[in-house]
């Protein structure tokens, strides 16, 4: 379990160490940072990926996601006697993420690159990283660091050995570095921050893929735009928990029954209602039900991942929905670590209400801030 995540230098965030339990819930009004906390907690997934350069390049490049305030505000910036100004600045320009768990701990500075005639002068260049064994880094848990291009282990016989100083900067150790002789926990890291899931923002349109009949093969995992969900529902039926599923479904609509229809290896769902003389196709289902349907599906996963991250999952909910979707995502909590990030209060006190640690962010002089009652100790790694 994750139970450190820390963010510095990205859009509204200039320094943020938050305590994660199994289950966390974020909210806060509109503009107080969530999107900006839900898509660092993304670009840490794309560094196992190797996308983070090419995902922030999407953002419109490291210069437009990086905290745009002084880097640091004086007293009287905050009691309102001094504007509101830059100074000449302490350290280098960066970007940094990082997340303790209960045995590895992994963080990363994106920084700006030299100046040079390469076409590619705008990428963000990998400045520094560590792995370590423990809640935080120090010289003597640090298992593996990369300064520049220099990365430096620590080898069977405790003495620190350079494996290469020729690691390019837009390439990450995390992919670059990991061998399963030499850094099997690198390795073993990489692999656990791959299986992360993140869902945001189901299409539930007219044109949605979750609306037409598509090839199914067994699905242990819902697909980040849904196109998969009734496969994702019946593999959950064949290896999952198919009582739990009715269950879960009948919560929300009292009465209802979901079948899967296949036709030549095509999956098709449709959602007898109580009532009504036929089952109702997913093409004619409302927004709000085929969006259930969908986090059911996620959430009901029979291979749950080590993180499950969720967007504001309310969105065309109505609220008699909201209760049911709290009770299905504390139970998934119980098998997989779960962040939700919602601006909605009745979301947010139902999970609170079911065990969740809340953050509730806010905004001070345009930096998202938050009352955290413990906040971790927290150390990055150095350039």
């Amino acid at each position: 379990m994750i139970h450190t995540l820390a963010i510095a230098g990205y859009r509204s965030i200039r320094n943020l160490v938050l305590p994660l339990e199994q289950l966390t819930v974020v909210t806060g009004r509109n503009g107080t940072g969530k999107s900006s906390f839900y898509k660092a907690l993304r670009l840490l997934a794309d560094v196992a990926q190797g996308n983070v350069i090419s995902s922030l390049a999407a953002e419109g490049g490291l210069q437009s996601t990086l905290w745009a305030g002084p880097e640091q505000f004086s007293r009287g910036m905050r009691q309102g006697v001094q504007a509101i100004q830059g100074t000449s600045r302490q350290n280098p320009v960066s970007l940094k993420l990082g997340f303790a768990s209960d045995d590895y701990g992994y963080a990363i500075d994106l920084g700006l690159p030299i100046p040079s005639a390469s076409m590619f002068n705008l990428d963000p260049e990998i400045k520094a990283e560590a792995v370590w064994a423990g809640e935080m880094l120090s010289r003597r848990n640090a298992f593996a660091t990369r300064s520049g291009p220099a990365v430096t282990v620590l080898d069977e016989s405790g003495r620190r050995s350079t494996l290469t100083s020729l690691l390019a900067p837009f390439d990450s150790m995390m992919t670059h570095a990991a061998d399963p002789r030499g850094l099997p926990e690198l390795l073993l890291l990489r692999e656990r921050m791959r299986a992360w899931r993140f869902y945001d923002h189901f299409r539930t349109d007219a044109d949605a893929p979750a609306r037409v009949a598509r090839p199914g093969t067994r699905t242990t995992a819902l697909s980040a735009d849904g196109s998969d969900l009734a496969a994702a529902l019946q593999t959950i039926r064949e290896i999952g928990d198919p009582k739990g599923l009715a269950q879960a479904a009948d919560d929300a609509f009292p009465g209802a029954e979901l079948r899967i229809e296949e036709s030549a290896g095509r999956f098709e769902l449709l959602m007898r209602q109580h009532g009504l003389l036929r089952p109702l196709k997913a093409a004619e289902l409302s927004d709000g039900t085929l969006r259930y349907l969908l986090l059911l599906a996620a959430l009901m996963t029979p291979r749950p991942p080590g993180l499950m991250v969720l967007n504001e999952p309310e969105t065309s909910l109505h609220t008699d929905l909201l209760p049911p979707l709290a009770r299905l995502i504390g139970e998934a909590s119980k098998t997989c670590q779960v962040v939700v990030v919602t601006h909605d209060a009745t979301l947010a006190d139902a999970l609170h209400d079911a065990g969740a640690l809340r953050h509730d962010f806010t905004k001070s002089l345009g930096e998202t801030v938050v009352d955290a009652a413990d906040r971790p100790a927290w150390t990055w790694p150095e350039r």
